[in-house]
Order: structure tokens, then sequence, then C-alpha cells
């Protein structure tokens, strides 16, 4: 399309022969389509539609449609086609039960077979190879902007580069989230004045320290220093008796390091020039300064440069989709597992070439998934999963009711969630253990407060069960505290938690109108559940409730701490609960047992969310065949985990990108 408009500017063509050409190109983009896809169309207005405005329309239509979906827009196969990916969730609901809801008349077994025969017989695109771009999708999305380090790659990213963490005085600003609900979404990566103003305290903060060869706070030790010191220095023994050519060699291999690939001499130059104004100071304006003294200023310029603090993905004039380079894909896979850096190894082999097959990469991302540093799997993409980043700062239980709740508790129960999720994907387990284990990770204080047996002094470790209670991640004890509320817990919060964060489900707000639970039950005398079912009675929250509730109800036996109990204010609990597909459990064991018939969704969220953690950008049908592909590579594999990290590694998204032309 540029190289059109050009065209025409060179031509002078007036602006309404422009438009026209535009028209006709446009309508080239919508070829007409397939017989295949003309007649999956023809049988949805034939046999599908009918169906739809019979059982659909009443309460889907129009600009107050429940839960915002006005399915009265796709009165043709046309319609349908353009938005295909709405009928897979659909169709996943009337599966299920869940629609039509209850109370309205149901579907009959013919009806249900029409559909999903209509359904399963979607032609196939052949996307596999492609990424999105301008020209394939009105709604691009392939996009992705040379984004900067969020603040957990940045933190991460300093401590492997200089060899010091970062003073935790030094506060850098939150980031937000996009995308798939990431951090890593380039689209709300914005920068500030103050994110600037804080780099470059980051940056005096851990030089000063480094290059004074001082610990000056608790997470220092001399011993850290010295060997930080002696990362920088490289053989030189003498540091303050280093001539310039010494120091630029010093600059050269500390910028490769911060700037993940090979540095130019013109760049070490003007990095030097900082050096040389130090050190040469006219005595009118400044003292000259020591070597050590002068070799602070381009180790910090390194630091706030963009090649630094940005995710650098080089592009050519006339855009489209490119290949990355070595030394890009492995910033890419240093980002993805351990949300920091390439360390030497991965730039070695960028140096040499060797991260060109997917066998090549594929052993450098096994060799970093047996790294200490790819716990970040569990920190940075675990947290944000399941909702729990600000789950230190933001969940406080109520002291009167939980008086036993403290910040160690917090701690504990945090550590927790990150070794569950990243022991998933570094040890190669089975990706269902994420929803039942038979262990869990604990120390002597968190066994005590689970009730399990070690020694109150016990250091962190993986636990056996007896039993299937806990294990997997709806038994976290952070979860079960971040779903309820300060002083009880919630089963509408949990069953909505396990729907969105496990399944994947979208749940929508509750209608306008509809008093919360909250303001009714001062005023009742019934129980939680009674009120539950009260208000699952009026047809506006039945819906969504009657997926919802059930699944809340099933963990009702732990408390708003994660502790097990057999009662609630010296009632038994009833941990009973029934879906709308007619599937009853009881209880946390039974419920996990019941969540695992819907294996296939879960592995699917899964995948989805870790593909859109990598990529830092929301996902688009051009992805779908990743997440196909990381579903079989599952099934193939006997469900290990890393089967959707490879999987993800060597896919074509991954591995390439679309850059917009050059105007």
């Amino acid at each position: 399309m540029p190289q059109t408009i050009a065209f025409c500017h060179r031509r002078g063509l007036s602006l309404t022969v422009l438009v026209a050409v535009m028209g006709c190109l446009a309508a080239d983009l919508r070829a007409e389509p397939s017989a295949d896809v003309r007649r999956w169309q023809e049988t949805f207005e034939k046999e599908v539609l009918p169906i739809v405005r019979d059982h659909c329309f009443e309460c889907h239509r129009g600009d107050d449609a429940d839960a915002g979906f006005d399915i009265a827009q796709f009165q043709t196969g046309a319609a349908v086609t353009e938005q295909a990916d709405v009928w897979e969730e659909v169709g996943k609901r009337i599966r299920l039960n869940e629609m039509p809801p209850e109370g309205s008349p149901g579907l009959n077994d013919q009806q249900k077979a029409i559909f999903h025969r209509w359904l399963d017989a979607r032609p196939a695109s052949d996307d596999c190879q492609a990424l999105a771009t301008d020209e394939t999708q009105a709604w691009y999305r392939g996009y992705v902007m040379s984004r900067r380090l969020t603040r957990t790659e940045y933190r991460n990213a300093l401590r492997d580069v200089v060899g010091v963490s970062l003073n935790a005085s030094i506060e850098l600003p939150s980031d937000g989230a996009g995308g798939e609900g990431f951090d890593t979404a380039g689209d709300s990566l914005f920068t500030s004045a103050i994110h600037i103003e804080r780099y470059l305290a980051a940056a005096s903060d851990v030089i000063d320290r480094v290059v004074g060869g001082t610990a000056r706070t608790d997470a220092d030790s001399n011993a850290a220093i010295r060997d930080a010191r002696e990362r920088l220095f490289g053989p030189v023994e003498d540091p303050a008796a280093m001539q310039r050519a010494d120091v630029s060699d010093v600059v050269r291999r500390f910028a490769r390091r911060a700037w993940r690939r090979p540095v130019s001499d013109d760049e070490v130059q003007r990095l030097m020039h900082l050096y040389d104004a130090r050190r040469d100071a006219e005595p009118r304006h400044d003292a000259a300064v020591d070597v050590e003294t002068a070799l602070r200023g381009p180790l910090k310029a390194a630091l706030v440069s963009p090649h630094f603090l940005f995710v650098v993905e080089t592009e050519s004039a006339e855009g489209g989709v490119q290949k990355l380079t070595s030394h890009q894909l492995a910033t890419r896979l240093a980002l993805f597992l351990w949300s920091s850096v390439p360390d030497e190894a991965l730039l070695a082999a960028a140096d040499a070439g060797q991260l060109e097959t997917d066998q090549q990469v594929l052993a450098q991302t096994r060799r970093m998934l047996a790294d200490p540093k790819a716990r970040a799997l569990g920190e940075n993409f675990g947290m944000q999963w399941l909702g729990l980043t600000h789950f230190r700062s933001s969940t406080r239980p109520d002291a009167e009711v939980y008086p036993e709740y403290n910040t160690a508790l917090s701690e504990d129960l945090y550590e927790e969630a990150i070794r569950t999720v990243a022991a998933v994907f570094t040890e190669n387990r089975s990706v269902m253990d994420l929803i039942d284990a038979d262990w869990v990770f604990a120390n002597g204080r968190l066994a005590q407060h689970y009730e399990l047996s070690l020694s109150p002094d016990a250091p962190w470790q993986r636990v056996s069960l007896e039993d299937r209670r806990r294990g997997g991640v709806m038994t976290l004890g952070a979860v079960l505290m971040a779903s309820s509320y300060p002083r009880r817990t919630s089963p509408v919060l949990r069953g909505h938690w396990i729907l969105e964060q496990v399944l994947g489900s979208r749940v929508p707000p509750p209608p306008p109108g509809v008093p919360a639970l909250e303001e009714t039950a001062a005023a009742s005398s019934l129980s939680q559940r009674e009120r539950l079912e009260q208000h699952r009675r009026d047809p506006a929250c039945s819906s969504c409730h009657n997926r919802m509730d059930p699944l809340g109800f099933g963990l009702e036996n732990f408390d708003g701490l994660g502790r097990w109990r057999e009662t609630d204010a010296g009632h038994p609990i009833d941990a009973s609960g029934k879906l709308p597909n007619g599937d009853t459990f009881r209880g946390p064991e039974e419920l996990k047992q019941t969540l695992r018939k819907r294996a296939g969704e879960f592995k699917k969220h899964v995948s989805r969310k870790m593909l859109g953690f990598a990529l830092g950008r929301k996902l688009n049908r051009f992805d779908d065949c990743v997440v196909e592909d990381c579903l079989e590579a599952l099934d193939a594999r006997d469900q290990n985990a890393t089967a959707i990290i490879e999987t993800i590694v060597t896919s074509y998204p991954f591995q390439h990108r679309y850059f917009k032309a050059a105007k």
C-alpha cells in the first residue's frame, strides 16, 4: 500500500483517483472466499442462524445485550467469517451447557449436533508461517514497539551486567499491563522524565559501589563487590594504573554485556569521550580525577543508553517481516526465560552464529532453564498470570478476624507461589501439576501454617502430600488469600479466579443496577451459600454465578489465610458444587478432578498466556498455530511443561518480527 501511494504521488494523481485506487486494492485484499469457506458460510445461514435466532437473540441483542455480547450482529455467513474466533467461545459455552442459561429453553441434541458439526467444519487458514501486517488485518497487533525493559527486567539486568543488586531504596516507576495481561507488552511501556531520572540514580548507585570497591547496602557483601570488580576489570591487576587503551577495553566489554551485542569502535570512542573529559579537565573548571573516578562516566552512560534501556531490534527502511539477528534472538530468549539479559555463554553463541537452527536454540533454552535465573518464570510470568504481582502490598486480611497474619506469612505465601510455578517449567514436570499435584513447597514456618510435618526451622523444600486437598495453583495460600475479602472468604471471587486465571474463560462485570452481595448481607440471616443461591435466582446474575459460585464452593474448606477448616462460625462447611454441565464434586480434591476433565481449556489458556508474555504483545489469529503446536507438543511429550517453552522459542512469531516501512 505505501508503494502504491508513493506511485500515485509521483504520477501526480488526484486525491479522488488515489482513493479509487486504494478502494480497488482494499477489494483485492478481501479476495473471493474459497469454496470451503462459502460452504461453511452457507451452512451457518441455512442451519445455524435459525437456532441462534430462536435461542440467543432475546438476551444477546442490541446495546444492552447480556455480557455485552451482541450476537445479533451475525446475520450472514460473511459476518461470521470475519470474527470466527468468537464462535469458538460460543461453542465452548454450549458444550459446557452454560448457554443457554438455566431457566431458558435449552438446545436439544439435534440442534447441538448441527451447531458443533458446523463449528468443527471451519476451514483452516494457512497462517503458520506468517505474521500480522497492516495489510492482512485492520486491527493489526503484530507490530511490536522497540519497548523498554520492564522494572523487573531492568533490576535483573543491572544485577547481571554489573554484578550487584540495585539498592532497594531506589524505587523505579511501576509498569502497566497490556497484550495478554503482562507488563512485557510494548504498547504499555511508556518512558517518562521520571524514568530517566531514576535510571540515572540507579546507574550511579551500582557503578559507584563497584568502582569504589565499597559495600554500602545490606544487599552487598565485600565478596560480592570483589567479584563484580574482577568481572569489570578482567585481568588488570591495578585498575588505578590502567592506561587509556586498558580503560577502552574495559568499556568495550562492559558495553557489550549491557547492550547485548558487539560494540563498534565508534561507539566505544563516544563513551571514552566522557572518560577523557574527566581525566583531562582544565584546572580552572575542574580538577583532573583519577582513572577509576573518570571511568564511572562511560559506564554510567552505557547504562542510561537506549541500547541498554530498550529492546532494540533494528529494522530496514523497506520494512516487512524479518528474521531476528542472532543477538536479537538471544535477548528475546533471556527476557523470556530469565527476565534479564543474555549471559556470556548466550552472547558467545550469538557471536559465533550458533543460534541459527532450532537445535541450537533448544540447546541454549535447556541450558537456561537449568540455571537458577529461570526462577524468573515463576517470579515474573507466574505471578502476573496468577494475578499475584502486588500480593504482598495489596492483600491485607483483617487483624481482628485473622490475628495470625503477619508480613513473614505474606512473604512465605508469595515465595511458595513462585517456587510452584517455576518448578513445573524448570523441572520439566507435567503442566497438569499446576492443576493438581501431590506436592507443595514449604519451609518450617509455612508448614506449621498448613499443618504439615516439618520442623519449625526447616528450609524451603518440596513436601510430598498424603492427600490431594492441596497441590496446584488453586490451593496456594496466596491465591486463597487474594481471592477472599478482608473478613471472610468469597466463593464468588474464588470461582471467578478459577474461570479467568485457570480456564481462560472471560467473566463479564455484573450488570448495572444489581446490588453486590455484600450490600444485602448485613440484613440477612441466611448463610453465605443461601445468599448466593438467592442471588442466582436473578436472571441477570444466573448466567455468570451458575458458572462461578460452584467452583468457589469447592474451596470453602480453606479460610481467608489458606488454612484448612471443617467449620465456619460453628457451622459445618458445605464444599459441594454442581456445574451447569451436570458435573458434581465435593471439596478441593474432587474439584481438581472435575477441572482435569477440562484440561484442554487449561492447557490452551496457559499456552496463550506464555506466548503473549514471550512476544510482548496481544495475540491474534496468526499466533493460533503456535498455540495449537504447543497443545500437540504437550500431548506428544506426556504433558511435560517445557514442551510449551520449546515450541514458543522455535516458533515463527518468536524468531521473526514485522516492521513498518519508513515513511
